[in-house]
């Protein structure tokens, strides 16, 4: 399964996973002498002009694919996801609209959190552990994360009482991913949806609009591990004049400080953000359309092989939350999955085993894999189960 003229393998990683090769060629080009600066984006300073044009010119093509209204701001930050966990929430604290209305309420906001899998749970824990007021909205369906329990059932809190609206749109350990539009429709529009969507961002297109914040690690997507980028409603950047409003939120976590200072208030991961803009590129350049049908014709291999077999690929997850990118099952004992995992390697193809926490498979199919990579596992799962 390697490819002859690069000797790589298929990386099925859920990340940091798999880049365009087309991406990864035109690094190898310029990584010595960038553009014929003399110097590799590794060692260019930040401040120079041919970084402003990169790091410029990465969040024009971003804004760009996604259709980023004029009135949000595209950052790009550190910390990860996890960091996002705590930011989401000191920024919406300190929010001019949201203290306005936590003064009118008399008491604190609550912070509504929509749990489907083990990173919104993840979210929900680090703002309760920071002193945050959680109303959970729901939390799996019967205790286990395998859909999302209908909207009849859900409990969001009143809008005069709630802060924001908190979920992840596609949990990557778990295999569940969220129709934007059922979560954006049942939320009172006066309340903002903060969603991370590390897992699923630029893989179909999206109103983002309808977002009061969206965060995500570029580390599956849109890029390498090390930039998280975060699009803001700029109003909830507004803040007032009490000094108050800063001494909980380090400017490091500081959406305002970055969106000022243009993402530059000190060394960002530069040929990270380099790296991304290439990428944001490679997926204007077929179109978002194009990359949803994509992951949907490569998720449909995998589905309709795991739905043929039912009784040795065992997959758990309700079939209207089925992620489209992060795919898991289960084969009938946990000798046969280390035995999968083990002959696929052999085969050349990695990073199948499910997240230590859940076990399992995972096949991870985000933008770049290839719809040859998808039917070469599909071969491999077939071969398996005839075998087996």
């Amino acid at each position: 399964m390697i490819n002859p003229a690069s000797d790589r393998v298929l990386n099925f990683s859920a990340g940091p996973s798999t880049l365009p090769l087309s991406v990864l060629e035109e690094v190898q080009r310029d990584l010595l002498n960038y553009k014929g600066t003399g110097v590799s984006v590794l060692e260019m300073s930040h401040r120079s002009k041919p970084y402003d044009a990169i790091i410029r010119e990465a969040e024009a093509t971003l804004r760009r694919v996604l259709d980023v209204p004029a009135n949000y701001a595209v950052v790009f930050l550190q910390g990860g996801g996890t960091g996002e966990f705590a930011a989401s929430y000191l920024n919406l604290f300190a929010s001019k609209s949201v203290r306005a209305k936590q003064a009118k309420l008399g008491r604190p906001l609550s912070c509504d959190y929509i749990v489907t899998g083990s990173w919104s749970k993840a979210g929900m824990k680090e703002v309760k552990r920071l002193g945050g007021h959680i109303n959970t909205v729901i939390d799996g369906v019967e205790g286990k994360y395998v859909g999302v329990p209908p909207v009849s059932e859900w409990r969001l809190g009143k809008p005069e009482e709630t802060a924001f609206v908190y979920y992840c749109d596609n949990e990557t350990v778990n295999g569940v991913e969220c129709r934007p539009e059922t979560v954006v429709d049942a939320v009172d529009p006066s309340v903002p949806v903060i969603c991370d969507m590390s897992s699923n961002m630029m893989s179909r297109p999206i109103d983002i609009k309808r977002f009061g914040a969206i965060v995500a690690g570029a580390q599956k997507n849109m890029g390498p591990a090390g930039v998280t980028i975060a699009i803001v409603r700029e109003d909830l950047l507004e803040r007032d004049d009490d000094p108050e409003v800063l001494r909980a939120l380090p400017s490091v976590l500081d959406w305002q400080y970055y969106s000022k200072a243009g993402s530059l208030p000190h060394t960002p991961p530069c040929f990270t953000i380099y790296v991304c803009g290439l990428v944001f590129k490679w997926v204007e350049s077929l179109g978002l359309e194009k990359v949803e049908e994509l992951r949907e014709e490569r998720a449909k291999l995998v589905y309709d092989t795991i739905d043929s077999h039912p009784e040795f690929f065992k997959g758990p997850v309700d079939k209207q939350y089925r992620s489209r990118m992060n795919i898991v099952f289960n084969l009938p004992t946990k000798e046969l999955e280390a035995q999968f995992v083990a002959e696929a390697a052999q085969e050349n193809m990695i990073q199948l085993k499910g997240h230590r926490s859940v076990g399992g498979i995972r096949v991870s199919l985000y933008n770049a894999m290839t719809i040859e990579g998808a039917q070469a596992v599909v071969q491999f799962m077939l071969s398996f189960y005839e075998q087996n």
